[in-house]
């Protein structure tokens, strides 16, 4: 309490109590990979925010036209409306994940808080997919985005899960005087797909482009420009629209084209395709997660709103922590949170006609009984109905007398 010594007018500033909470960026993108300029900033995660800041940083050192995946991934993302991303220079061959106590790779990445789409561009071998998924369910606030290979024979291989090639029984120094066989190439009736994750997308086939250092026509993976497009849809309609039936900017052709009859296999396995439409061109058609086909998870734009809603309450409640434990922090609890969801729903994420069809939050002498409490612990529960894609549009036609009305 202050103290007054002598009578007179005193003014104070005290908080009126609530502490806005602000959903975090959901847009940053992180990429792994060999860039232009082989030795450039490598193995440091360097924070790019335009093609041009690209080329000064990793394409100085160059003589034109030696792109590579990296390059025309992060063209493709500033290109499809990506603002921001942050580039890990590897050399080739090596592991994305890194190798030895040397942070290198997406460790590089795990630090970063703001980064929440990961991808590597070109890498399309199980290991790297195992890496690219293991790093986002570790962390919980981002999404992968893989890459399939270049070359598609067998549509069905996609829906099959993909496994590491056995490899070889190497022979002893003693029988051939040679190192260990390195592990054997995949067989040709393996699976292709990544292994069920919410937190990892898969998108087909690759694209056909311009090279942006070249000027040569050639084919690249997608998931630069499909990063680009996740986040120029957040940018126009919130992470919550899901980010297909969307134009991928600067691809003119695509190394395959999926039929509808093919997609139909697909869709449900949660592999996104890209199709090309005669009237509308080249657009992403799918928008699903990696999660199974019956999981609450299989929609990219739900899993990426959750995680948006997880981080912004976790990082505008800190003040919570070490506070009273009472009736006046729930309230507390209750308003902030409150208000931060009703906002989202708002902006149209959250499905409900009210506030109070859309989400609840309850924070009271029920969910935090005196055990909890003397556990120093504060427990909320908090309920969100998110609105998912209308993924399949039904008409039922008829033929009706004329003068009737539908009923």
């Amino acid at each position: 309490m202050p103290y007054y010594a002598s009578p007179g007018v005193y003014v104070e500033e005290v908080s009126g109590g609530a502490r806005p909470i602000g959903a975090v960026g959901t847009s940053t993108a992180g990429f792994v990979g060999t860039a232009p300029d082989r030795d450039a900033r490598r193995n440091e995660a360097v924070a790019v925010g335009s093609w041009s800041e690209f080329l000064r940083i990793y394409a100085g050192g160059t003589e034109p036209g030696a792109g590579t995946p990296l390059s025309r991934a992060v063209y493709g993302f500033f290109d499809n409306g990506g603002g921001r991303c942050y580039i890990v220079n590897i050399a080739p061959g090596e592991p994305i994940a890194g190798a030895g106590r040397t942070r290198s790779g997406l460790g590089l990445l795990e630090a970063i808080d703001e980064i929440a789409i990961v991808a590597a561009p070109g890498y399309t071998d199980v290991l790297s997919h195992e890496d690219l998924l293991k790093h986002c369910e570790n962390l919980g606030d981002r999404m992968a985005i893989l890459d399939p290979p270049e070359e598609i024979t067998d549509v069905e291989r996609l829906v099959r899960v993909e496994t590491a090639p056995a490899p070889k029984k190497a022979k002893t120094p003693a029988q051939d005087g040679q190192q260990p066989a390195q592990p054997a190439p995949a067989t040709d009736d393996g699976g292709l797909r990544p292994r069920n994750s919410d937190y990892g997308t898969f998108y087909l086939p690759w694209l056909v482009v311009r090279d942006p250092m070249s000027g040569d026509v050639v084919t690249t993976p997608p998931s630069g420009h499909v990063a680009g497009l996740w986040a120029r849809n957040d940018s126009i309609r919130g992470v919550h629209k899901a980010p297909a039936n969307e134009p991928v900017r600067g691809a003119v052709d695509l190394t395959y084209r999926v039929t509808r009859a093919e997609q139909d296999l697909l869709n449900p396995a949660g592999v996104n395709c890209i199709r090309y439409f005669p009237s509308e061109g080249i657009r992403v058609w799918g928008a699903r997660t990696l999660a199974a086909e019956a999981s609450e998870w299989r929609y990219l734009n739900v899993r990426r709103l959750f995680s948006m809603l997880k981080e912004s309450i976790g990082d505008g409640t800190r003040w919570i922590v070490f506070e009273p434990n009472d009736e006046q922090l729930w309230r507390s609890i209750r308003r902030d949170i409150g208000a931060f969801l009703t906002r989202v729903w708002r902006d149209g994420a959250l499905l409900g006609a009210t506030p109070q069809e859309a989400f609840f939050v309850k924070c009271d002498a029920e969910t935090n009984p005196a055990e909890v409490r003397d556990a120093g612990q504060v427990v909320a529960l908090i309920g969100v109905a998110p609105v998912k894609p209308a993924e399949f549009v039904v008409f039922k036609l008829s033929q009706s007398a004329i003068g009737t009305e539908a009923q």
